[in-house]
């Protein structure tokens, strides 16, 4: 089949090929969802030619995946940012991390967790020195909240699923998935160190990829007295390019945990987590340290 004709075939993956059947199109969409946004950015991170480079760009606006939005008139420059239809592809980026990660990186083995010396690890650790990209996510309350906060330190525990007893959220074979298990303890013993974060001047957040009334009924039962923060549009896991798995048909975060500086800069990582009482301890260490507060 000719590219010209995917246009017209019915199936909709060959449709969607006709737009992104191009791997530096993915990548500039990948960096795009991460904040990098700028032409001359763009072309740094990816190494591509300005002729590339521009061919793409014009022909994902020419689709409908990315608007161009001025930020200087003379000389005219552009920032590049997806449109909606753009975020549609963010799931798709998650899946294609989650698929490269598990069964090109790794071994095939479905866990919520990596070895510390593992490229996902690695590729986790290098988000230190990173700004975030301007997301935000609902709270639980439904009420938008800026995950790049520019006034305060803040904590960003990331979790792969947390319910209130009976409400059946958890997925069959929870506990045999390495990583799994301890996302209660950890947002109770976040809890209970929580007046100690704030005296730190640090804010906390909990981050799933549950549906907000989920993390409602959690966070009720927990009585926890932060914000936890739902991801299931994916707009952090692929703006970051976060460690992902995929249980009980939801793709979830595995365990990391994130210090940002009040610039949304990520200062410390947290990553693999195998003690999630203990991380909440040597997080607080880290919190204190950064922000120049006494132990």
């Amino acid at each position: 089949m000719r590219r010209e004709d995917l246009a017209d075939a019915d199936c909709g993956i060959a449709q969607a090929l006709g737009v992104l059947g191009d791997w530096w199109t993915f990548l500039i969409v990948r960096d795009v969802a991460g904040g990098t946004t700028r032409f001359d950015a763009l072309q740094r991170e990816l190494g591509v030619s300005r002729r590339a480079l521009t061919e793409r760009l014009a022909a994902l606006v020419e689709h409908g995946v990315l608007e161009r939005r001025p930020y200087s008139h003379h000389p005219p420059r552009h920032d590049y940012l997806l449109t909606a239809k753009g975020e549609g592809l963010l799931p798709v980026l998650i899946a294609m991390q989650d698929w490269g990660t598990r069964y090109l990186m790794g071994d095939g083995d479905l866990t919520a967790t990596a070895d510390a010396g593992s490229a996902e690890a690695r590729r986790t650790h290098d988000l230190v020195g990173r700004r975030l990209p301007g997301i935000v996510l609902p709270a639980a309350d439904g009420q938008p909240v800026a995950v790049a906060a520019t006034d305060s330190w803040s904590v960003l525990y990331l979790f792969p699923g947390a319910y209130a007893p009976g409400t059946h959220g958890y997925p069959p074979a929870w506990s045999e998935i390495p990583g799994a298990r301890g996302c209660t303890l950890e947002s109770t013993t976040y809890a209970k160190r929580h007046p100690d974060f704030q005296a730190a001047g640090v804010r906390v957040y909990g981050i799933s990829t549950q549906r907000p009334d989920q993390l409602a009924d959690f966070s009720t039962y927990a009585g926890l007295p932060f914000p936890l923060l739902s991801d299931q549009d994916g707009r952090l896991a692929a703006g970051l390019s976060l460690p992902v798995f995929r249980a009980g048909g939801l793709t979830r975060f595995k365990r990391l945990t994130l210090l940002v500086d009040p610039q949304a800069v990520v200062r410390a990582v947290q990553f693999p987590v195998t003690d999630p009482a203990s991380s909440v301890e040597e997080m607080l260490t880290l919190a204190r340290q950064h922000a120049g507060i006494p132990g």
